[in-house]
């Protein structure tokens, strides 16, 4: 039983272990824009699955939205994750805005993109301002004008942003070297039966 000396003493100080720990920041955002319960039908009875569509993004020029199904959430947002960091694309431009303006079609979403000058915001909507906004532009107008599905308007983005990925922007100064290169080669002088007999 406790007497009242007990009770005025002050209960033991525990050493907690978790505040000297240092919280691991991710090396992507994510966010979850559609969940899907899919179902199909089997001689039992109904089979449940979800569908998860996830964004992720560092802010800093790479994007990439992934799809992917599991028996539950979580498994099915991880393997979203992992879709969506193979098909990243990494935006090779400088600036808080895009140079310039964008029509993209995909399936039935259409999208459509346009620079906005400095302190505008992120004008847009739905899965086209999480895409915008995860993938660190700043300055833009964006528009839905097709299907209201979030996968394919979110897919239709990042296809209007590949434009001005460094991939892309490799491939278009490659072709401009080629072209300068045919350009400058002396075109070799056609050997008539004249000069034949000359020699």
């Amino acid at each position: 039983m406790l007497t009242k000396d007990d009770s005025n003493k002050k209960a033991p100080f525990k050493k907690s272990f978790s505040k000297g720990r240092k919280k691991v920041k991710p090396e992507f955002e994510q966010k979850v824009i559609d969940i899907a319960r899919v179902t199909r039908v089997v001689k039992g009875g109904k089979r449940f699955r979800f569908r998860t569509v996830v964004v992720i993004g560092d802010r800093k020029g790479k994007v990439g939205v992934g799809v992917s199904s599991g028996p539950d959430m979580r498994i099915s947002t991880e393997k979203s994750y992992a879709d969506a960091k193979k098909n990243m694309i990494v935006l090779g431009f400088t600036g808080s805005t895009i140079p310039y303006r964008v029509d993209q079609k995909l399936g039935s979403a259409k999208v459509l993109l346009k620079p906005a000058t400095k302190g505008n915001g992120v004008v847009a909507g739905g899965a086209v301002r999480t895409v915008i906004s995860l993938s660190g532009i700043k300055d833009i107008s964006g528009k839905m004008l097709g299907a209201k599905s979030r996968l394919n308007n979110a897919r239709a983005t990042i296809e209007a942003l590949k434009q001005f990925s460094v991939k892309k922007n490799r491939e278009i100064i490659l072709k401009k070297a080629e072209k300068v290169e045919v350009e400058k080669k002396p075109e070799a002088k056609k050997t008539t039966e004249k000069d034949q007999v000359k020699k």
